[in-house]
């Protein structure tokens, strides 16, 4: 593969980091491994990664503050790998930013195939920057949805979000002036068939419209909330 994708395996127990490396370069991803969360911090900060994999208990500093922390400046795609009985951990893990997450014991083959999954729905636009006619492009005053390229634009500047942060804009935005509750957000965007904390949704919300908000406040407030229901993405007109 000429652009073999760059998987950062963090995990404080060498047997998994070896067993998920072994997988993933079978894969022909190129894997580099840390073992704690301040390795991971300085790995993650100072390298682009197309995914992390991320354990949630750590000693020292855990995954959920190695997200948090990298939420700040990056956009990474990050599976957060968790133990049974851990929900609560895993719903914060999601307000924090965590794309999906993976239970131990896991499969090598599931966790391979989440890789893959979130690498399709990344917001890389590498893959696409050569197309010169998008077939698949939301525009709106001050806001450009181009869903071939995965790539977000305010003012023709391109917007870093998270793979969770696009799915989110995108979905709203596909159906504009609909409002959307806390719950079906949760259902339709994060897929998953659990009960999970609705703060999760407000996060995000809160987080891309922080985003926005620094190149175009205007599109920014597009998206708009409506109060004791949830939000709705709305297409003003100039």
């Amino acid at each position: 593969m000429a652009d073999e994708a760059k998987v950062l395996v963090v995990d404080d127990e060498e047997r998994i980091r070896r067993l998920l490396k072994m997988y993933l370069e079978r894969e022909d991803y190129t894997v580099e491994e840390a073992e704690n969360g301040e390795e991971a911090l300085d790995l993650a900060m100072n390298k682009d990664y197309d995914v992390i994999l991320l354990d949630l208990m750590m000693p020292g500093i855990d995954g959920i503050e190695v997200c948090q922390e990298l939420r700040k400046s990056k956009a990474t795609p990050i599976i957060m790998l968790t133990a049974k009985g851990e929900e609560s951990n895993r719903v914060q893990g999601f307000e924090v930013g965590t794309d999906d997450y993976i239970v131990k014991p896991f499969s090598p083959r599931e966790v391979i195939l989440r890789v893959k999954a979130l690498l399709r729905r990344s917001s890389s636009t590498k893959f696409l920057q050569t197309e010169t006619q998008a077939k698949d492009v939301l525009v709106f005053p001050h806001l450009t949805i181009d869903n071939d390229a995965h790539r977000v634009t305010a003012n023709n500047e391109i917007i870093s979000l998270t793979p969770k942060e696009y799915e989110l804009l995108l979905y709203l935005a596909q159906a504009p002036d609909k409002v959307f509750s806390r719950e079906q957000l949760l259902k339709d965007v994060w897929n998953y068939d659990f009960f999970g904390d609705l703060r999760t949704v407000d996060t995000h919300i809160k987080r891309l419209r922080e985003k926005l908000s620094k190149v175009s406040q205007e599109a920014a407030d597009m998206i708009s909330t409506v109060w004791g229901v949830g939000y709705k993405f709305e297409a003003v007109n100039e």
